[in-house]
């Protein structure tokens, strides 16, 4: 109960900047309009494998979007006075992963209509990208609450922006990794936008073949390396903010 009531303080929180919220869906959607109005050979824009590289961007949005909003919860000391309540650190942060799902379903329900509308076949597999995009954005969630509690609020968004564009370069929804050399190649390898972006197409694309076990691999060791290391720092944050 505790933990739904912050998620609630923190929706109503999110509610307040609406323009942050258009600009994480509008852009994204922006780019797979476009992108689907020029003729480009390269199996990349074909609009089952753009659509989900769509998808992954714009969770990088959702990071930045996270990071702005724990960084402005301590900016306002919010985080202090919570300091004092018997919430545990994890209940903090799933109260603040709640709160995003909804931006999350709302802002890849769009993004999927609008891919149909263009000429996507609909089937049961993009209800079921839907379901998996919740669980693949907790990575990038948990990768927004790290930037919000190590960085002040004017510095999130810049630093959120890095990560915008590693997804870009890093993720193959531009550009395969073969034509990206070897150091932006080793990138994509390590890194683990790559592998979010070859689950998520493998599962929409009924294509789960494609899916190597490295990616889920890959996607795995980040996503609870990076909630516990969120976890851990916002704890130590709330600590040293409340000294």
């Amino acid at each position: 109960m505790r933990t739904l009531n912050f998620a609630k303080r923190n929706f109503k929180e999110i509610s307040r900047d609406p323009l942050s919220l258009i600009f994480a869906v509008i852009l994204p959607l922006f780019l797979l309009f476009i992108f689907q109005q020029f003729d480009i050979p390269n199996e990349s824009y074909k609009l089952e494998n753009f659509t989900p590289g769509i998808v992954i961007f714009g969770f990088s949005f959702i990071t930045m979007f996270t990071a702005m909003l724990i960084s402005k919860d301590r900016t306002t000391s919010l985080l202090i006075r919570l300091g004092v309540s018997p919430m545990r650190p994890m209940e903090y942060i799933l109260g603040y992963m709640l709160s995003i799902v909804p931006v999350i379903l709302v802002q890849n329900i769009l993004f999927f209509i609008l891919a149909i509308i263009l000429g996507l076949e609909f089937s049961i597999n993009i209800i079921f990208s839907i379901g998996l995009s919740v669980v693949i954005a907790i990575l990038f969630i948990a990768a927004g609450i790290i930037i919000g509690s190590i960085s002040s609020e004017k510095a999130s968004s810049g630093i959120s922006s890095i990560l915008v564009q590693l997804v870009c370069f890093t993720s193959g929804m531009y550009f395969p990794r073969e034509i990206l050399g070897k150091f932006f190649g080793t990138l994509c390898e390590y890194l683990p936008f790559e592998s979010c972006l070859a689950i998520l197409k493998g599962v929409m694309n009924n294509n789960t073949e494609s899916i190597e076990m490295r990616n889920i691999i890959i996607f795995l060791i980040y996503t609870v390396v990076l909630l516990a290391v969120s976890v851990i720092v916002f704890k130590r944050k709330m600590v040293s903010d409340n000294n």
